[in-house]
């Protein structure tokens, strides 16, 4: 007889807004209600598969919460699968770690919260004897490998193990209990159940090692369609794996390309278009997009002017499609397209190239700029630090960005200016 759990971390339970344009109160309430509705999907999964149990390898908060609103919600959500007879196996990752729910919050009896000390908890499955072994961060930093002090495997038995891990390292995430994926391989356990990145990776070799990532995403950085495992072993030990979504809103980028386009209704149907596209690909019940509007155009200068009024376009287009919201507006147009109708001799051209070829390029003014930014990126947590670049080409090309949009928002509304335009 089969035993079946599901696999899942991350869920940062009412994790604050972070950057999500606040003017659309509706999308606000999606967006902050999401992580709640993913967590009644994975519950839903849970007793939908008859799962023997639910496995959380951490961060099912998102730190020092208070709020018994989110406490309540919770114990009904687990109150569900004590219901069902359906075990949970929790550890506690860095953000539990300072969780006053974390603490206070009272479970019911089929829920094991694992300590900071590792332990093992047996279990029988017809012919099968499972061991879960885990082990929670007891601070909210962990920069020590948690792996030497988990115990042995247990003989004969299918062998879990929980951990909350950066494993080697990753971008956009600070270093936790790190490991190396060979020593996991090594350690004789046949699946290891990993939380703490947000993206989710499989690591194939003699163990099963999934990094499920989060469940549902919080903001464009976290893009793409979230999911959990479903995770079954069969009574020759044969370890088998369903990817199962989970996630409510789905965060996508979406480029459209105005090359050409020189009317604002053409433009606007070229918004819906690539709108509609994505809605198509987008597996999630909704869609939030990030619109990148990028391409020589000369509307460019109007867009950069009006940007307030395109997002109420696409929104208007995205409320058409249905389920589609648009977070967003990128301008990414080619250089001096703002202009580029424009006479040589004009005033605001030359202005507009002192600004890009002499006062940004040539003075201290690009090294004061890369100084706030750096200032910025070191108040913000590690995963919300993407949108700089991934590593030193990357940063200096955000701020070539930076500047070049900077000129071209100030050219353009002067162009405006001098036309005669409000």
């Amino acid at each position: 007889m089969a035993y079946r759990f599901v696999h899942t971390a991350d869920l940062h339970l009412d994790s604050p807004l972070r950057s999500l344009a606040l003017r659309n109160a509706e999308l606000a309430d999606l967006v902050s209600d999401a992580s709640r509705q993913a967590l009644v999907a994975i519950v839903d999964l849970c007793l939908e598969e008859e799962a023997d149990a639910l496995v959380i390898a951490g961060d099912l908060y998102d730190g020092e919460q208070t709020s018994m609103k989110t406490a309540r919600f919770l114990a009904s959500q687990l109150e569900r699968l004590h219901r069902a007879g359906i075990c949970v196996f929790k550890i506690r990752g860095n953000h539990d770690a300072m969780s006053k729910i974390a603490r206070e919050l009272v479970m019911p009896d089929t829920v094991k919260i694992f300590g900071g000390h590792a332990e093992i908890v047996e279990a029988t499955k017809g012919s099968l004897s499972v061991a879960i072994h885990g082990m929670s961060f007891a601070k909210p930093h962990a920069p020590d490998p948690l792996l030497p002090k988990f115990k042995p495997p247990v003989a004969g038995a299918v062998n879990i193990g929980i951990m909350h891990t950066s494993l080697a390292g990753s971008a956009g995430h600070d270093v936790y209990a790190p490991c190396n994926v060979l020593d996991l391989h090594a350690s004789g356990f046949d699946y290891w159940a990993l939380g703490h990145l947000h993206q989710r990776s499989q690591h194939p070799g003699a163990a099963t090692i999934i990094m499920p990532g989060m469940p549902q995403g919080r903001d464009i950085n976290e893009s793409g369609v979230k999911t959990v495992s479903l995770v079954t072993v069969a009574d020759d030990r044969t370890v088998t794996v369903e990817e199962r979504r989970t996630s409510i809103a789905q965060f996508e980028r979406v480029d459209v390309d105005l090359t050409g386009v020189d009317d604002w209704r053409d433009a606007a149907m070229a918004i819906e278009a690539a709108l509609t596209a994505q809605r198509d690909r987008t597996a999630s019940p909704h869609l939030v997009a990030r619109l990148r509007l990028s391409g020589r155009t000369p509307l460019s200068w109007q867009l950069r002017r009006d940007i307030d009024l395109m997002q109420a376009e696409a929104e208007q287009r995205g409320d058409l499609i249905g389920r589609t919201w648009i977070e967003k507006l990128e301008l990414a147009f080619e250089a001096h397209s703002t202009l580029a109708d424009a006479s040589a001799a004009d005033p605001v051209v030359g202005l507009a190239a002192l600004m890009r070829d002499e006062v940004i390029a040539h003075s201290g003014f690009r090294d004061d700029i890369r100084e706030m930014v750096r200032d910025l990126l070191a108040d913000l947590p590690a995963e919300s630090r993407a949108f700089a670049g991934h590593d030193e080409a990357g940063f200096e090309r955000f701020i070539d960005n930076l500047l070049a949009n900077g000129a071209e928002d100030i050219a353009a509304r002067m162009k405006a200016a001098d036309r005669g335009e409000s």
